[in-house]
């Protein structure tokens, strides 16, 4: 009993392995030609919930859409507010000032406000606003990469949820 436990398991993790894997080396090579790294941090809890977990309601297309929405709008919206637009990346100035951890720590808390009152949860979100706040996903190529990099994957969700 316990070992065709074992085998189902294996079976769903091999599915969830080859799905998530081709999934993202397909996204992350898009953005190749172009230059834009397509495959962010965002993207694999966003991946992971999409595929394991796809009957949730946080996996739904109104919630993920919503989520990132108010993520990017959260998390550019705080370096406006704190004068960050143009300010190197916490990776780029090897520590974070305490504008940038204000800015990280309130682009997160306004991004979960915010699909509270919408109703409409998608933790991955969190990261999104994260990424942005943190100038790791800024303004530019590195947002827009991003940003196609997560319609990428809800198409290509789509896509596999049809077979």
């Amino acid at each position: 009993m316990q070992e065709n436990r074992f085998r189902a398991r294996l079976r769903s993790g091999g599915k969830l392995f080859v799905l998530a894997a081709a999934l993202l080396a397909g996204v992350g090579a898009v953005g190749q030609p172009v230059g834009w790294i397509l495959l962010t941090t965002t993207l694999g809890p966003t991946a992971y919930l999409l595929l394991a977990h796809p009957q949730t309601e946080a996996a739904r297309l109104r919630c993920c859409l919503l989520g990132h929405a108010c993520a990017t709008a959260s998390g550019l919206g705080c370096l406006a507010a704190f004068g960050l637009w143009h300010y190197p990346s916490v990776i780029e100035g090897q520590h974070g000032t305490w504008r940038q951890i204000i800015a990280q720590a309130l682009a997160v808390g306004l991004t979960l406000l915010l699909l509270v009152l919408l109703d409409a949860h998608h933790p991955p979100a969190a990261s999104t606003a994260l990424l942005i706040a943190s100038g790791l996903a800024r303004p530019g190529p590195p947002l827009y990469g991003m940003l196609t990099g997560l319609a990428l994957l809800f198409a290509g969700v789509a896509l596999l949820s049809r077979f």
